[in-house]
């Protein structure tokens, strides 16, 4: 089968295994990528191409350029596939696809990846639960919404891609001074009723609309509560037969149908409500999981959501079928820190259940995998003691989180 030209766009240093696995099936990868990220340890063996952009602000490219750039290379090159390793990236590559015609997700379905409006008001109109939100265009309909349902809410950016930026509010007072502050970008946020409950994420793949695999798991320290707070971030797989997976399953594939999902790889969050046990959608992406949950998916499951991905992307562009195979099913725990020293002494935390000790520079970071739920918990309660007790950095860090 000849070989196909993917061109894969990040602001971010990631997809490294995306873009290997891409080589590997016989195609020709360009990479367009953040002029900041030329010394990253890019796949260069897999990498054909490689075009830089600016950045206007953090992983914000001149749209207008990327066009231009684009059809330059489009006069010598047919390009196949447009892929978003990030979501920051997904807008570019819908409004690529968009501009040039190229097969794959446009502009309408991204917007329910990507603006957290759009998919809560999608999520809505399709009957699936949502935290009680409103759009902040119109001051009246604000004051409603505050008066009919009770502090806190949470001001939410609706295309940021990690949890900077959202404000927790407690009375009315603070939220029009929030609400003022924004000036005119007030509109690019929403506010939502805050709901207090457990995080979990849903990792998953989708071919020709049929989800082909499924990864549930619990944050034990969700996203949001660490960029406000720092400290540790810990998330754990759950069982495949437990209740719990089973209602996550059901629920993420009502949303990615309704969403409109053809293809590709999904990161899914859903909170269950502490006062009515309701789960309740949050938020979703089409793109892999960041912050190293790939790492987790793959220790308990033998899956790489990365290269499952490429080679489903491979068999949509040569009209092949794709079979992912059958998960192992093992726990799998993540433990992520900021730390004070830029590389961390991991001697304490050498136990058989280590699959990995992620290297992230002025980061403790563990992957552990047991068959036994209990172990990976304990293993997970070990190491956050420590790093709190030892090595715990809680000034922000000077770069963007990690989305």
């Amino acid at each position: 089968m000849k070989e196909k030209t993917i061109v894969c766009i990040s602001c971010y240093y990631k997809g490294y295994d995306f873009m290997d696995e891409m080589k590997k099936l016989g195609n020709k990868i360009i990479l367009i990528t953040s002029e900041n990220l030329k010394e990253k340890n890019w796949p260069w063996h897999a990498v054909d191409e490689v075009f830089y952009m600016p950045e206007i602000k953090p992983s914000v490219w001149n749209l207008e350029h990327l066009i231009q750039g684009f059809s330059h290379l489009m006069k010598t090159r047919k390009v196949d596939a447009v892929i978003a390793l990030d979501d920051y990236d997904v807008e570019k590559a819908a409004l690529i696809r968009e501009t040039f015609r190229i097969p794959g997700m446009g502009q309408t379905t991204h917007r329910y990846f990507r603006d957290k409006l759009a998919m809560r008001q999608k999520a809505k109109d399709s009957g699936i639960n949502v935290p009680e939100f409103i759009a902040v265009f119109n001051d009246q309909e604000v004051k409603e919404f505050t008066e009919k349902i009770s502090p806190p809410w949470v001001l939410k950016p609706r295309s940021e891609a990690s949890a900077s930026g959202i404000k927790k509010l407690k009375t009315q007072d603070e939220l029009w001074e929030a609400l003022e502050k924004l000036g005119e970008e007030r509109h690019l946020f929403l506010l939502e009723s805050f709901k207090p409950g457990d995080v979990y994420h849903v990792d998953s793949l989708t071919f020709n609309k049929e989800i082909v695999f499924t990864s549930a798991s619990k944050y034990l320290a969700p996203p949001m509560q660490v960029s406000h707070e720092g400290g540790v971030f810990r998330t754990k797989t759950l069982g495949r037969y437990s209740e719990e997976f089973k209602d996550l399953e059901e629920a993420n594939a009502k949303v990615l149908s309704n969403f409109g999902l053809m293809n590709g790889a999904t990161h899914t969050e859903f909170i269950r409500g502490k006062e009515d046990g309701k789960w309740y959608f949050l938020e979703t992406s089409s793109r892999v999981g960041g912050a190293h949950i790939p790492d987790l998916v793959e220790a308990s499951s033998n899956i790489n959501i990365w290269r499952e991905w490429a080679k489903i992307e491979d068999a949509l562009l040569k009209g092949n079928h794709y079979e992912v195979s059958k998960p192992t099913g093992y726990y799998s725990g993540l433990i992520v820190a900021l730390i004070k020293d830029l590389s961390p002494n991991y001697k304490d935390f050498e136990c058989e259940e280590v699959v990995k000790f992620l290297p992230i520079d002025y980061h403790v970071g563990i992957v552990y995998k047991s068959k036994d739920s209990v172990i990976v918990q304990e293993r997970l309660d070990f190491a956050a003691e420590k790093i709190h007790a030892e090595m715990l950095n809680v000034l922000p860090p000077k770069d963007k989180p990690s989305s």
